[in-house]
């Protein structure tokens, strides 16, 4: 083997074509021509539009809420109402996977633009992998338009893409709203794909969103169209994605075949589900509240991080974290307060108030370096008198309904209450690229009753779900669990493995933290 005697010229041919292919990377059509369009308010003339116009005249200026604790439910309440729909669906998702859950979510769409429903739907672009020529597909519906947003550019592989343009590719939309015919919408912190739906037999995400109707349901779609007609929003049709145009038939096919599957089928399960039957059958019934629906403009996107004036919701937070007077409960599966949320916490404690954390353990969390940068925070925590639980990788919150047991869980719940009066639903993680980096959007609950009754509920149900966090008389962590006949008191993080801990500590030594 020969080598040349001056490598140089050699190596900056290399360089200079791999620039090439880098550069190859960044072309995002941005400009690619596309109409704005706006939310149409709900309609008398159809039947969710008469149910919200009914419920309006009941109860001027106030919104009903119905939880929506279980996957079942979550997903079923999604395909009914849009069995349903006449007029419009918005969707507006961080993730839509290409698993069963998003199937059968995206041809129920098809199905409502095939009875003239207009469609819009805005997908976030960095994790909704391998999905272009299902959306293409979807987008080719004259009834139907598909955008990503803040995408990657489809010129060479997408993640050089991301890493050539990490800048502006590392911000992303994190919000997630669903409405349709302008009368109801869903919120909360689930995506859309087997995992945030308990489909999986492997994990189960424990998540919590909301089904609500009245005027708030005006402020989500109004938050809808900021994100749908910014300029991050391209039109999916300019990435040319080649398809078969026979495909949109067999797609068309495929929910006829989920429905005929039996009553254990997905599609059956979910729409039949017991929270779903109890609301159809008038055992369940709205909680009645004032609400605030509070959102990131797209704006934050465009400026640079840090910039904490576009940081709307978690501005929103703050304000209502120190105005507490009595109790904040915080539940977030992502938890990493830095310095200056440790001190306003220390600034809340000081004043009496009690303040309890639920978040994932290093065994449950699906973020594992996540987990690192928020153990940094624990003893101080701890020390100011903040009172912390971990859940644990093992327990199953409630039923499940699809037949299967999952193996663990992991928190995904972004829900916070206030003085137990106020309830926060939505997308916000307390981490840094919640707060300065993505965009998020949640809603404010105005319900001392059902705040009170959240808030216990959960309270009482900590011993048998988490480990509690706690230092020990000597200032060292400890975490117990003490449930029925079960007492138990470790020293390190429990039910982890030796691997889960070795990258815990790995990734403690990474400048990683502003990141996550």
């Amino acid at each position: 083997m020969s080598f040349p005697n001056n490598p140089l010229p050699t190596l900056r041919l290399t360089l200079f074509t791999l620039l090439l292919l880098l550069t190859g990377c960044v072309g995002v059509p941005f400009d690619h021509p596309k109409t704005d369009s706006e939310f149409l308010p709900a309609d008398p003339n159809t039947p969710i539009g008469r149910a919200s116009v009914d419920w309006l005249a009941e109860h001027p200026g106030e919104s009903g809420f119905i939880g929506l604790p279980k996957g079942t439910s979550a997903l079923g309440a999604r395909l009914r109402l849009m069995e349903v729909a006449e007029r419009s669906i918005d969707a507006q998702y961080f993730i839509l996977k290409g698993d069963r859950a998003g199937a059968l979510f995206v041809t129920k769409m098809l199905r409502a633009a095939d009875r003239g429903v207009r469609v819009r739907l805005l997908v976030d672009d960095v994790f909704s992998s391998g999905i272009d020529r299902g959306l293409t597909l979807l987008d080719s519906h004259p009834n139907v338009e598909v955008r990503l947003f803040n995408p990657l550019s489809r010129q060479s592989f997408k993640y050089w893409s991301y890493l050539w343009t990490f800048d502006r590719a590392n911000r992303r939309m994190h919000n997630k709203s669903f409405t349709v015919d302008g009368a109801m919408s869903i919120v909360g912190g689930r995506n859309i794909g087997e995992e945030y739906f308990e489909l999986k037999e492997s994990v189960m995400f424990e998540d919590y969103e909301v089904l609500a109707i009245g005027p708030v349901v005006k402020d989500i779609g109004a938050g809808f169209d900021k994100f749908w007609n910014s300029e991050l929003a391209v039109p999916i049709a300019a990435f040319e994605v080649k398809y078969d145009p026979a495909d949109l038939d067999l797609a068309r096919d495929y929910i006829r075949e989920k429905a005929a599957e039996g009553e254990h089928g997905i599609y059956s399960q979910a729409v039949n589900s017991t929270l779903l039957r109890d609301i159809r059958e008038g055992r369940v019934e709205p909680v009645v509240a004032q609400a605030e629906m509070v959102t990131d403009s797209p704006d934050k996107l465009l400026n640079e991080v840090g910039n904490r004036e576009l940081a709307t919701l978690a501005i929103e937070i703050g304000q209502r974290l120190r105005a507490a007077e009595r109790e904040i409960l915080i539940i977030t599966p992502y938890f990493i307060p830095k310095d200056s949320g440790v001190e306003l916490i220390e600034s809340i404690l000081a004043k009496g108030v009690r303040v309890i954390i639920v978040t994932n353990s290093l065994a449950s969390t699906n973020h594992v370096a996540v987990h690192s940068a928020y153990s940094k925070y624990r003893k101080r925590l701890l020390e100011a008198g903040a009172e912390m639980y971990e859940i644990r990788s093992d327990f199953i919150g409630k039923d499940v309904d699809w037949g299967h047991k999952p193996e663990g869980v992991t928190l995904h719940s972004k829900a916070s209450v206030f003085d137990r009066k106020t309830i926060f639903v939505g997308s916000l993680n307390f981490d840094p690229r919640s707060i300065l980096i993505n965009t998020e959007m949640g809603l404010f609950i105005e319900t001392p009753e059902k705040a009170d009754l959240f808030a216990q509920r959960l309270l009482d149900d900590l011993p048998r779900i988490t480990w509690k966090v706690e230092l020990d008389e000597k200032g060292k962590l400890r975490w117990t669990y003490d449930w029925k006949d079960e007492h138990l008191v470790v020293y390190k993080e429990p039910q982890s493995t030796w691997g889960r801990r070795f990258m815990s500590g790995f990734y403690g030594i990474l400048p990683i933290e502003d990141q996550l």
